[in-house]
């Protein structure tokens, strides 16, 4: 397994100054769901396995899979929330590799930074902290939906890839079939929020429904992609539809 070495390629000027293991970046985003981020990292991953039935950790995989990551190679995980997808591109990468995570909330990377030692990055999606052509591969897991100007965040993945490289974004699918979407409507309202309500967090899960109902469909995200820079774009359903994953090539 690569170690997680986290550290910030190429980048100029003072503003780069590490603090401990994590590298903070500055962030302007939505304060209310930046703050909504920060309130469930504590039990993020259980409810994560607890409400897939671990079925998470198959589509993350997947989801690493697809974007052709290598024995040696740098990759970048955004929004990469308590670390799963980064964990699981360092296994891709080897001791050779290098894997750079970053999120804008402090409470997901300090979970993350708890499960392994090394350095995390407080910043942006918008306003990515690195060079152009910096990675070999990259993934966003879950967090694109919640990016305020999406097509902002894929340019810079677009900027920060090497060309030919790819971009792999899993997330909640929404669907263009009206019983896909009732199917996930029924699953929020009877499943997630009563389960996160033993939590104390059932206002902050209630948010997911129309944070899918504001997404973009698998063909609006392929269209997003390609007017951001990317060469090729496909979106594949997963879980009955439930599920969705865009690959891009730069």
């Amino acid at each position: 397994m690569a170690v997680l070495q986290f550290t910030l390629p190429s980048i100029t000027g003072p503003r780069h100054r590490p603090e401990s293991r994590l590298v903070r970046w500055p962030v302007q985003c939505s304060t209310e769901r930046q703050a909504l981020f920060n309130r469930i990292a504590p039990v993020y991953d259980n409810l994560n396995d607890l409400l897939s039935l671990g079925g998470h950790r198959v589509w993350k995989r997947m989801c690493v899979s697809w974007t052709g990551a290598k024995e040696g190679d740098t990759v970048l995980d955004v929004c990469c929330g308590s670390g799963d997808l980064a964990f699981l591109l360092s296994e891709k990468v080897g001791i050779n590799g290098k894997v750079i995570a970053l999120d804008f909330s402090k409470e997901q990377l300090q979970v993350a930074a708890s499960r392994q030692r090394e350095r995390w990055v407080e910043g942006d999606a918008i306003d990515l902290p690195f060079s152009v052509s910096s990675f070999d591969a990259a993934t966003i897991g879950y967090g694109l939906r919640n990016v305020l100007n999406r097509k902002k965040a894929l340019e810079e993945m677009h900027r920060v890839l090497k060309p030919g490289s790819k971009l792999s974004i899993l997330d909640f699918n929404k669907s263009s079939q009206p019983i896909t979407s009732s199917i996930q409507d029924l699953m929020i309202d009877n499943v997630v929020v009563p389960v996160a309500s033993g939590y104390g967090l059932a206002s902050e899960y209630q948010y997911l429904k129309n944070s899918i109902k504001e997404y973009l469909t698998g063909k609006e995200l392929e269209k997003l992609a390609l007017e951001a820079g990317f060469s090729e774009a496909e979106h594949y359903e997963m879980f009955a539809g439930l599920m969705g994953n865009l690959v891009a090539k730069r």
